[in-house]
């Protein structure tokens, strides 16, 4: 078989597949059938200081080809994190990526400080999320803010930062360069595209809060293109992720330049997407003759 090992970031993973965060919790209901000893890393949810309830009324509308959310970043907080999910984290042996997420320049450094005597083997700093009403899109859609985020976690820890990147922008490859210059260690993308849904019936949104993240193997083409352009743009490794459900669609993202993927949406469709993608590779690697992914 294949060797699937690869290192992200001074990060050995088992395999190149990593649990999306927003869409795998924080692994313990999937463990049930998912045998997470192959999994690369889990990135739970998008961790706030304090927790979050996320959005009222409708968050979530299936399209013909993937989902719009308007989650809102709900989580239940660092505390929780530190005494119940990174535990169980460590005692399974998984290797525990953090999204750090914020409302401020200050939480983010706050969050990441609060994790630095905890089981975390690096941080995916969320600058992207679209759902929120500070924080998130406005910081990863302005050089000054990017450079400004990622210099004070930088500052804040001598962890791994992989910078998470939101494709809601002109050129994403000045965002990516910008994340490396501040001290960003990889480069994680792409989160979900702006998305709406209207109800002709109703003449009203589908979703409360009218516009949300879109995802799904609809925005797979335009991820592939983003890691492929980012991937040379910068120096540092690359996380790919956008529409992946198959070990096909994931040797597409690593031979576009990334170094490992993760599966979100498809999560929601298959709960054991992230071992049948790593099942792929497996098949892919064995027909292709190749020994080392």
């Amino acid at each position: 078989m294949a060797d699937l090992r690869v290192t992200l970031c001074s990060v050995p993973l088992q395999s190149p597949v990593i649990a999306a965060s927003g869409t795998f919790g924080f692994g313990q209901e999937f463990s049930r059938i998912v045998d997470m000893r192959w999994l690369g890393a889990i990135s739970g949810k998008g961790l706030t200081l304090e927790g979050k309830a996320g959005n009222e009324g409708e968050r979530l509308y299936e399209t013909p080809a993937g989902l719009i959310n308007s989650i809102g970043l709900q989580n239940p907080g660092v505390q929780h994190l530190k005494d119940i999910e990174l535990p169980w984290l460590a005692e399974i042996g998984a290797t525990a990526m953090v999204n750090v997420s914020g409302h401020s320049f200050d939480e983010y450094v706050a969050v990441i400080e609060a994790l630095e005597e905890a089981p975390v083997a690096a941080y995916e700093v969320n600058i992207s999320c679209p759902n929120v009403d500070a924080g998130g899109m406005t910081m990863g859609c302005h050089v000054p803010s990017v450079e400004k985020v990622v210099s004070l976690c930088r500052a804040a820890t001598k962890r791994p930062l992989i910078v998470k990147l939101t494709p809601n922008v002109t050129d994403i490859t000045e965002i990516a360069k910008a994340a490396e210059a501040a001290g960003a260690d990889g480069i994680s993308l792409i989160n979900t595209l702006l998305g709406m849904a209207v109800d002709a019936r109703t003449r009203r949104p589908k979703l409360a809060r009218v516009v949300g993240g879109y995802s799904g193997p609809a925005v797979k083409p335009v991820a592939l293109r983003m890691v492929w352009q980012v991937a040379q743009a910068v120096s540092v490794p690359v996380l790919g992720m956008g529409g992946i459900s198959t070990g096909e669609d994931a040797v597409e993202f690593m031979l576009a330049g990334a170094t490992a993927v993760a599966v979100g949406t498809a999560n929601f469709v298959n709960p054991t997407a992230t071992v049948d993608v790593i099942n792929g590779i497996i098949d892919y690697c064995e027909s292709q003759g190749v020994k080392d992914v």
